[in-house]
């Protein structure tokens, strides 16, 4: 006998726990439970479904058949080939279905067989239920049985399992799908060949060595924060994938810090990154009472240096944004002050002007002022010092015309 008290508290610690809810946990059981009474008692081509009452304990049997009638299915095909088709089709050209004695062409006829234990005639089924239609479900009661034999009993125990997983699945996807664009937090599971493993408790995610800030270095038990940019369904689980280098983890740290870019009262307008060196954040105001770059600094510096912190010490230089493109490239070349700018439309280019004493803030160690301004503004950005090209950067790579002594 079912312990009802018992069972429904399985059934709310799985809804608690894996977060399945328990309707599905109960509409697996049923189907676990019907698999198990064809397997010992039911017919062949038999539609066998169980209902089980939560209040009483109680399983009901149905069997379940398909109105049909021959716009649907074939109602008399003869089970073997007559002697006259088994002379003809003896030797079947090449291509052909068949060989042996005989064989049959495989036919363009696409209406299913008729099966006395699968589907109802629709002259019949009109005579149980008024108003049936092609394709309606008639239902039959089946008389209950308990004693179902050990390999009924495993199926049963097969399709739990395989129908709590598929809802378990679709309960990972459901949650983390609409995570997806977000910061999650996590601990470590495992690092194995620079990838480390990220245990969510009902998912794993996985940060990839690429995805990872350059010289960080991770252990097993530790709690990390990392962007959410794709939730994947496959075939051997659920594949939640991770980075700490997506420049919408920058975007995501600052909306975390920063009131005023959760609620759009401040934009993000781009970003420019170089992983663990290096970033540019262009930040608009939509109000003009408040500060863009201020409330991205916070007080005394306080919310940036939050956001360097997490990033292992990654500088962050947080510029106004301008829909005119010369003040624009002028402020994103920050620390560095911009005598003269020219703009040519055409080819997408700005020529800055700078006087010597700028010219290793502009162009910066190894290029990267000047190329992180040109992926910020998306710009081809040209510098120039005394009047003689110094340095040319496309987003990508800097090169160094001529280098001021």
């Amino acid at each position: 006998m079912l312990d009802l008290k018992t069972f429904k508290s399985a059934l709310e610690q799985l809804e608690e726990e894996r977060k399945i809810p328990k309707e599905k946990i109960l509409e697996a059981i049923e189907q676990a439970m019907a698999a198990a009474y064809k397997k010992d008692y039911g017919k062949k081509g038999q539609i066998i479904r169980a209902k089980l009452d939560l209040e009483s304990g109680k399983t009901e049997f149905f069997q379940v058949k398909i109105v049909v009638d021959e716009s649907i299915a074939i109602l008399d095909t003869p089970p073997h080939p007559s002697p006259k088709e088994r002379e003809e089709f003896k030797s079947p050209p090449s291509g052909e279905v068949g060989g042996g004695e005989y064989s049959i062409k495989e036919s363009d006829d696409e209406r299913v067989h008729f099966n006395a234990e699968h589907h109802m005639l629709l002259e019949d089924a009109k005579k149980i239920k008024k108003g049936v239609e092609l394709n309606d479900e008639i239902i039959f009661p089946l008389e209950a049985k308990d004693d179902y034999g050990r390999i009924a009993a495993q199926t049963a125990k097969q399709v739990i399992i395989q129908k709590i997983r598929e809802a378990e699945r679709t309960s990972i996807i459901d949650e983390y799908g609409t995570k997806e664009g977000e910061i999650v937090s996590g601990i470590v599971q495992k690092v194995e060949r620079g990838n480390v493993y990220v245990d969510f408790n009902r998912a794993t995610g996985i940060l990839p060595a690429e995805e990872q800030i350059p010289g960080e270095y991770w252990e097993r038990g530790q709690r990390v924060r990392t962007y959410l940019y794709s939730v994947e369904d496959t075939p051997r689980g659920i594949n939640l994938r991770l980075s700490r280098t997506h420049p919408k983890f920058i975007e995501k740290l600052f909306a975390t810090e920063a009131p005023e870019i959760e609620n759009s009262v401040v934009e993000i307008k781009s970003v420019a990154r170089e992983a663990g060196a290096r970033s540019k954040i262009a930040v608009y105001s939509n109000d003009e009472h408040i500060d863009a770059v201020g409330s991205c600094v916070g007080q005394k510096g306080t919310r940036v240096n939050t956001i360097t912190t997490e990033l292992s010490g990654e500088k962050i230089d947080i510029i106004p944004w301008s829909a005119d493109p010369k003040q624009f490239v002028s402020n994103s070349l920050s620390p560095a002050k911009v005598v003269a700018i020219e703009i040519d439309e055409k080819e997408h280019k700005a020529t800055v002007e700078v006087g010597n004493d700028q010219l290793s803030l502009a162009i910066g160690k190894g290029g990267q002022n000047v190329r992180l301004a040109a992926k910020l503004t998306g710009w081809r950005i040209d510098i120039k010092g005394d009047g003689k090209e110094v340095a040319t950067a496309d987003g990508e790579k800097v090169e160094v015309v001529e280098e001021k002594k």
